[in-house]
Protein backbone atom coordinates (compact mmCIF):
# COMPACT_ATOMS: atom_id res chain seq x y z
CA UNK A 1 0.00 0.00 0.00
CA UNK A 2 3.09 2.16 0.72
CA UNK A 3 4.05 1.46 -2.61
CA UNK A 4 1.08 2.65 -4.07
CA UNK A 5 1.23 5.22 -2.28
CA UNK A 6 4.33 6.67 -3.19
CA UNK A 7 3.77 5.66 -6.90
CA UNK A 8 0.45 7.99 -6.30
CA UNK A 9 2.69 10.59 -5.07
CA UNK A 10 5.47 10.30 -7.29
CA UNK A 11 2.90 10.89 -10.11
CA UNK A 12 1.22 13.68 -8.82
CA UNK A 13 4.15 15.40 -8.22
CA UNK A 14 5.47 14.96 -11.83
CA UNK A 15 2.51 16.66 -13.16
CA UNK A 16 2.43 19.13 -10.99
CA UNK A 17 5.70 19.90 -11.76
CA UNK A 18 5.28 19.46 -15.33
CA UNK A 19 1.61 21.21 -15.35
CA UNK A 20 3.66 24.15 -13.58
CA UNK A 21 6.64 24.33 -16.09
CA UNK A 22 4.06 24.23 -19.07
CA UNK A 23 1.70 26.97 -16.64
CA UNK A 24 5.39 28.92 -16.79
CA UNK A 25 6.05 28.55 -20.36
CA UNK A 26 2.13 29.74 -21.00
CA UNK A 27 2.93 32.81 -19.10
CA UNK A 28 6.48 33.33 -20.23
CA UNK A 29 4.44 32.96 -23.96
CA UNK A 30 2.03 35.30 -22.93
CA UNK A 31 4.16 38.26 -21.53
CA UNK A 32 6.50 38.17 -24.47
CA UNK A 33 3.35 38.48 -26.41
CA UNK A 34 1.90 41.36 -24.34
CA UNK A 35 5.17 42.67 -24.51
CA UNK A 36 5.46 42.77 -28.39
CA UNK A 37 1.24 44.12 -28.47
CA UNK A 38 2.09 47.00 -25.99
CA UNK A 39 5.62 47.89 -28.52
CA UNK A 40 3.74 47.89 -31.45
CA UNK A 41 0.98 49.93 -30.17
CA UNK A 42 3.72 52.08 -28.55
CA UNK A 43 5.01 52.25 -32.44
CA UNK A 44 1.55 52.90 -33.99
CA UNK A 45 0.60 55.43 -31.42
CA UNK A 46 4.37 57.41 -31.75
CA UNK A 47 3.55 57.19 -35.44
CA UNK A 48 -0.23 58.74 -35.04
CA UNK A 49 1.72 61.32 -32.98
CA UNK A 50 4.23 62.22 -35.57
CA UNK A 51 2.15 62.27 -38.25
CA UNK A 52 -0.93 64.58 -36.78
CA UNK A 53 2.50 66.79 -35.61
CA UNK A 54 3.58 66.92 -39.22
CA UNK A 55 -0.43 67.66 -40.82
CA UNK A 56 -0.53 70.64 -38.08
CA UNK A 57 2.93 72.34 -38.65
CA UNK A 58 2.05 71.36 -42.61
CA UNK A 59 -1.70 73.31 -42.23
CA UNK A 60 0.20 76.19 -39.85
CA UNK A 61 2.22 76.85 -42.58
CA UNK A 62 -0.82 76.63 -45.12
CA UNK A 63 -2.92 78.95 -43.19
CA UNK A 64 -0.31 81.65 -42.64
CA UNK A 65 0.84 81.20 -46.41
CA UNK A 66 -2.87 82.00 -46.84
CA UNK A 67 -2.92 84.41 -44.42
CA UNK A 68 0.05 86.12 -45.53
CA UNK A 69 -1.49 86.02 -49.52
CA UNK A 70 -4.79 87.40 -48.53
CA UNK A 71 -3.20 90.56 -46.56
CA UNK A 72 -1.14 91.18 -49.43
CA UNK A 73 -4.23 91.27 -51.82
CA UNK A 74 -5.85 93.11 -49.48
CA UNK A 75 -3.12 95.67 -49.25
CA UNK A 76 -2.88 95.85 -52.99
CA UNK A 77 -6.68 96.28 -53.39
CA UNK A 78 -7.28 99.36 -50.63
CA UNK A 79 -4.16 100.79 -52.56
CA UNK A 80 -5.56 100.33 -56.39
CA UNK A 81 -8.94 101.67 -54.78
CA UNK A 82 -7.12 104.80 -52.82
CA UNK A 83 -5.31 105.41 -56.24
CA UNK A 84 -8.25 105.21 -58.26
CA UNK A 85 -10.21 107.55 -56.41
CA UNK A 86 -7.72 110.17 -56.14
CA UNK A 87 -6.66 109.49 -60.46
CA UNK A 88 -10.81 110.05 -60.78
CA UNK A 89 -11.01 112.99 -58.38
CA UNK A 90 -8.14 114.48 -61.03
CA UNK A 91 -9.89 113.91 -63.96
CA UNK A 92 -13.17 114.91 -63.06
CA UNK A 93 -12.76 118.38 -63.84
CA UNK A 94 -11.71 117.83 -67.38
CA UNK A 95 -14.69 115.31 -67.60
CA UNK A 96 -16.96 117.85 -66.60
CA UNK A 97 -15.96 120.17 -69.85
CA UNK A 98 -15.95 117.04 -72.13
CA UNK A 99 -19.61 117.60 -71.59
CA UNK A 100 -19.63 121.38 -71.97
CA UNK A 101 -21.20 121.66 -75.38
CA UNK A 102 -19.57 124.98 -75.88
CA UNK A 103 -16.08 123.96 -74.89
CA UNK A 104 -16.88 120.79 -77.15
CA UNK A 105 -17.82 123.09 -80.33
CA UNK A 106 -14.60 124.97 -79.89
CA UNK A 107 -12.19 121.77 -79.64
CA UNK A 108 -14.31 120.35 -82.32
CA UNK A 109 -13.57 123.28 -84.36
CA UNK A 110 -9.85 123.51 -83.57
CA UNK A 111 -9.50 119.33 -84.58
CA UNK A 112 -11.72 119.64 -87.89
CA UNK A 113 -9.44 122.41 -89.30
CA UNK A 114 -6.57 120.03 -88.79
CA UNK A 115 -7.76 117.61 -90.74
CA UNK A 116 -8.89 119.66 -93.35
CA UNK A 117 -5.20 121.27 -93.45
CA UNK A 118 -3.86 118.13 -94.15
CA UNK A 119 -6.25 115.90 -96.13
CA UNK A 120 -9.56 116.98 -98.29
CA UNK A 121 -11.63 114.25 -96.94
CA UNK A 122 -15.58 114.69 -95.51
CA UNK A 123 -15.32 114.23 -91.84
CA UNK A 124 -17.33 112.07 -89.56
CA UNK A 125 -17.89 112.53 -85.52
CA UNK A 126 -19.51 111.08 -83.33
CA UNK A 127 -20.90 113.01 -80.50
CA UNK A 128 -22.95 112.21 -76.86
CA UNK A 129 -26.72 112.15 -77.31
CA UNK A 130 -27.39 114.17 -74.30
CA UNK A 131 -26.10 117.06 -76.29
CA UNK A 132 -27.70 116.22 -79.86
CA UNK A 133 -29.80 119.16 -79.29
CA UNK A 134 -26.90 121.49 -78.95
CA UNK A 135 -24.45 120.14 -81.04
CA UNK A 136 -26.28 119.13 -84.21
CA UNK A 137 -26.96 122.40 -85.28
CA UNK A 138 -23.65 123.81 -84.82
CA UNK A 139 -22.17 120.70 -87.04
CA UNK A 140 -24.60 121.38 -89.52
CA UNK A 141 -24.73 124.76 -90.12
CA UNK A 142 -21.40 126.46 -88.49
CA UNK A 143 -18.93 123.84 -88.39
CA UNK A 144 -20.02 122.78 -92.28
CA UNK A 145 -19.63 126.06 -93.03
CA UNK A 146 -16.02 127.19 -91.33
CA UNK A 147 -14.50 124.11 -92.83
CA UNK A 148 -16.13 124.56 -96.67
CA UNK A 149 -16.68 120.41 -97.16
CA UNK A 150 -18.82 117.95 -95.81
CA UNK A 151 -19.61 116.74 -92.17
CA UNK A 152 -21.57 114.25 -91.05
CA UNK A 153 -22.52 113.55 -87.31
CA UNK A 154 -24.09 110.39 -85.59
CA UNK A 155 -24.92 110.49 -81.84
CA UNK A 156 -23.95 107.73 -78.95
CA UNK A 157 -25.94 106.79 -76.10
CA UNK A 158 -22.98 105.15 -75.04
CA UNK A 159 -21.22 108.24 -74.63
CA UNK A 160 -20.83 110.77 -72.07
CA UNK A 161 -18.79 113.00 -72.96
CA UNK A 162 -16.22 114.11 -75.34
CA UNK A 163 -15.95 113.29 -79.41
CA UNK A 164 -15.06 110.62 -81.79
CA UNK A 165 -13.65 112.49 -85.44
CA UNK A 166 -12.40 110.79 -88.68
CA UNK A 167 -12.77 110.66 -92.92
CA UNK A 168 -16.17 109.64 -93.78
CA UNK A 169 -14.45 106.41 -95.26
CA UNK A 170 -13.57 104.95 -91.92
CA UNK A 171 -10.13 104.65 -92.79
CA UNK A 172 -9.10 105.78 -88.97
CA UNK A 173 -10.43 107.94 -86.30
CA UNK A 174 -8.90 110.01 -83.40
CA UNK A 175 -10.69 109.81 -80.39
CA UNK A 176 -10.91 112.12 -77.52
CA UNK A 177 -13.98 110.75 -75.21
CA UNK A 178 -14.29 110.88 -71.48
CA UNK A 179 -12.87 106.74 -71.47
CA UNK A 180 -10.10 107.84 -73.85
CA UNK A 181 -9.02 111.03 -71.98
CA UNK A 182 -9.30 109.02 -68.71
CA UNK A 183 -7.50 106.29 -69.97
CA UNK A 184 -4.84 108.39 -71.52
CA UNK A 185 -4.27 110.44 -68.68
CA UNK A 186 -4.50 107.31 -65.83
CA UNK A 187 -1.62 106.46 -67.35
CA UNK A 188 0.74 109.39 -66.73
CA UNK A 189 -1.77 110.03 -63.29
CA UNK A 190 -1.23 106.24 -62.11
CA UNK A 191 2.28 105.81 -61.77
CA UNK A 192 3.13 109.06 -59.73
CA UNK A 193 0.30 108.68 -57.80
CA UNK A 194 1.51 105.23 -56.45
CA UNK A 195 4.77 107.11 -55.84
CA UNK A 196 4.09 109.58 -54.38
CA UNK A 197 1.26 107.46 -51.73
CA UNK A 198 3.27 104.68 -51.53
CA UNK A 199 7.00 105.64 -52.42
Amino acid sequence: MDKLQELTQKLYQEGLQKGKEEGEAILAKAKAEADEIVKKAREEADAIRAKAEKDAADYQVKVEGDVKMASTQAVQATRATVENLIVAKAIEPVKGALSDGAYLKDIITAVAKNFTTQESADLSLVLPEKLQKELEPFVKGELAKTLGQGVEATFSRKMEGGFKIGPKDGSYFISLTDEAFQELIGQYLRPATKKLLFG
